[in-house]
């Protein structure tokens, strides 16, 4: 004889599971399918954050196609340390606060009209893209040529390992950049200063180096400058003039992104590339700059030849991203926030708010790849793919025929 509780009878304390349905695929179900007609389930009595909560919709309640967990894939400036100095700050996600982040560690800087970032280098290449004012940047090529160059919103420089470089703000704003270092565990702390090495350095040394008295260094900081204010930068021919610059003598370190032709363009948006390919000196970064309309979303894609490091600009999104398992987690992002996608996972980026949506994809790579799930079903026997997906042949035939990036809106 069958017992009630199997049955699904009275009394029955055992979740009652209906077969699978078209966007809620597991059993046992997930999300708040389950809940039904027993709303103490989903009550929640202890400590909350509630404006917490409310920026993250889909991991409170997230769609009934999620399943199971994985490494978590957000994170954001707005809530790093803001290391402050005279003439700008700055704030940074490396590996040890972003784990997943293995590949590419990235800084978010502001410096005032005149604000200068010490002459420096580092250990990794340093990639940047400007979001707002100017900035004079100025470097020196392997061949020991100068640059001096003026960029603006939606420009991007490149400094390879080593190469020494320095930043300033311009006038009347100043300058915002976000920096993605090609290296997850590169740090604005992990830094050679030009001020730290002429410290510590024995001033007879110094002398003996540069010729001169050893009075001359008797003035020197004695703690790194980092970041100071300084005089708003002059005119930018006056300046190359004096660096000795060279035109057409070095490899340009910068790139006008935003000036530059989309890949992709549609009512849904647009997305631009830099890489080696129109960047030469961009060697081991390359970046999207998508720009996503209210209604459209960058296409369910994959990149084979690196992670995927995003930082958010403007606007509010949902990304689901797939792995295997199957495991698939969606969660929210919005301006100042930070996305990672592991190489070769299925994901998506739709814009859920009502004004554009803005962001960069960075990938430590000389050249940009992307795999289109449209593009590859378009791209096989359609007698194959419906014996996949129960899908008719005619319907297939209406699908996208090659790679969109940005869904149009129609």
């Amino acid at each position: 004889m069958t017992s009630s509780n199997e049955t699904g009878g009275a009394g029955d304390t055992t979740p009652h599971h209906e077969t699978p349905t078209f966007g809620n695929p597991d059993l046992p179900p997930e999300g708040l399918v389950n809940a039904a007609g027993d709303a103490a389930s989903t009550t929640m009595t202890g400590p909350q954050n509630p404006a917490l909560e409310a920026l993250f919709p889909n991991q409170m309640n997230a769609p009934a196609t999620d399943i199971s967990t994985q490494p978590f894939f957000w994170s954001s400036f707005n809530i790093s340390p803001r290391r402050v100095q005279r003439g700008g700050w700055a704030r940074e996600l490396t590996q040890s606060d972003f784990a997943i982040s293995d590949e590419i560690a990235g800084v978010n800087m502001y410096l005032e009209a005149g604000g200068i970032r010490e002459l420096h280098w580092h250990q990794t290449a340093e990639w940047s893209l400007m979001t707002r004012g100017g900035c004079r940047v100025t470097t020196l090529s392997r061949e020991g040529l100068p640059s001096v160059e003026d960029v603006f919103e939606g420009d991007l420089w490149f400094f390879p390992a080593g190469l020494p470089h320095s930043l300033q703000g311009l006038g009347p704003d100043g300058a915002e950049f976000v920096l993605a270092f090609d290296d997850g565990g590169q740090s604005e702390s992990n830094t050679l200063l030009l001020t730290d090495w002429f410290t510590h350095t024995p001033p007879d040394v110094l002398a003996k180096n540069f010729g001169v008295a050893q009075e001359a260094f008797s003035d020197i900081p004695l703690h790194n400058l980092w970041i100071f204010p300084g005089d708003v930068p002059g005119d930018l021919e006056a300046d190359q003039l004096s660096a000795g610059v060279q035109w057409g003598g070095t490899e340009p370190v910068i790139f006008r992104l935003s000036q530059s032709k989309p890949v992709h363009e549609n009512s849904g948006g647009s997305i631009r590339i830099a890489d080696s390919t129109n960047f030469p000196a961009a060697k081991t970064v390359a970046a999207a700059l998508n720009i996503v309309e209210p209604g459209a979303m960058r296409e369910l894609h994959w990149h084979p030849n690196a992670d995927e490091w995003q930082y958010y600009l403007k606007g509010s999104a949902r990304m689901t991203v797939f792995n295997t398992g199957p495991h698939a987690n969606t969660t929210d992002f919005h301006a100042g926030d930070v996305g990672l996608v592991r190489r070769n996972l299925g994901h998506y980026v739709e814009n859920t708010g009502d004004e554009q949506l803005i962001y960069i994809e960075t990938f430590r790579s000389d050249h940009y790849e992307e795999v289109s799930l449209a593009n590859w079903l378009a791209h096989l026997p359609p007698k194959l793919v419906s014996a996949h997906l129960n899908i008719p042949e005619e319907v297939l035939a209406t699908f996208p025929r090659e790679t969109q990036g940005i869904t149009p809106i129609r």
